[in-house]
């Protein structure tokens, strides 16, 4: 985690706990010729709401830009994670342990690369998944490219 972005946690984590918000991720990265701060929130029971995105974008910017954290031009996008939310931290995969994930590995293991499964959980750095027939597999987070939950429509 850059200084940068670690600055604008310790600023963002008193916004998040007074609005009854939890982090779960933040993107500072250029796109383009732009530069762009995206933050996902969520709420440990319940949504997040357009009121709630705005609210924190408020907060959030005001103090940014009076304590100058970020000294050049930058977007700033308050989000929800979303129903089929990206799991990168421990704490993701432990919250959501018993949902349907799905997982893509950056080399194959017993030659596949995606796997559909159920989460176990997480320990020690390994994820636990419960395969479609019945067999559990351990993979370890740092072998994992992209990992997200599995949405039934």
């Amino acid at each position: 985690m850059s200084d940068t972005v670690k600055e604008i946690q310790e600023r963002l984590n008193p916004i998040l706990e007074s609005l009854g918000l939890l982090l779960w991720d933040i993107e500072f990265q250029k796109q383009g010729p732009k530069w762009l701060l995206r933050i996902y929130i969520d709420r440990e029971a319940g949504g997040v709401t357009l009121d709630d995105c705005e609210a924190v974008s408020k907060d959030l910017s005001m103090i940014l830009d009076i304590e100058d954290v970020i000294t050049h031009a930058y977007t700033l996008e308050i989000s929800s994670p979303g129903l089929d939310r990206s799991l990168s931290k421990p704490d993701h995969f432990t919250r959501f342990t018993g949902s349907k994930i799905k997982i893509k590995t950056y080399e194959p293991i017993n030659d596949q690369k995606v796997f559909r499964a159920k989460l176990l959980g997480i320990h020690e750095g390994k994820v636990r998944i419960e395969l479609d027939n019945g067999n559990s597999l351990d993979i370890l987070l740092s072998k994992i490219a992209q990992a997200s939950l599995e949405v039934k429509l």
